[in-house]
């Protein structure tokens, strides 16, 4: 069975034209941030994945633990919940994101979300017309 969560958080885009401030507000958005990640390596993560990505350079859990000065094992922790987001892409033992542009990500995401709707929807359908037998 092939799972993947998507999270979308509405929230009010930042006033202020600043990249790091954007750039954390779309984190948000993605659910990228929560309270047990007080030193947000699952955001600095996905930075360094943004960063890699762009180089067409992906990175292998023993860098970006190196580079982020985190475990190997919270690299593994976070790496896996961009990848069941479908944010994130195992490699040839390395990571990266599933494209090199986040506008790109947002498109290929909503994608995603669009099929899952769809197969609830037909489900759904599905359901109503046994029900009513």
């Amino acid at each position: 069975m092939y799972i993947q969560r998507i999270t979308i958080i509405n929230i009010t885009k930042p006033a202020e034209k600043n990249i790091n401030r954007e750039l954390q507000w779309l984190a948000t958005s993605l659910g990228l941030f929560n309270m047990r990640d007080k030193d947000r390596s699952l955001f600095r993560i996905f930075i360094e994945l943004l960063k890699a990505s762009k180089a067409s350079k992906p990175l292998s859990s023993d860098e970006l633990a190196f580079n982020l000065h985190l475990t190997r094992g919270t690299v593994i922790h976070h790496v896996n919940k961009l990848m069941e987001s479908g944010i994130a892409i195992h490699f040839k033992n390395r990571y990266m994101l599933r494209v090199s542009s986040l506008h790109e990500l947002i498109e290929e995401m909503e994608k995603d979300m669009a099929r899952a709707c769809q197969n609830l929807k037909d489900v759904a359908k599905e359901i109503d017309g046994k029900m009513r037998a």
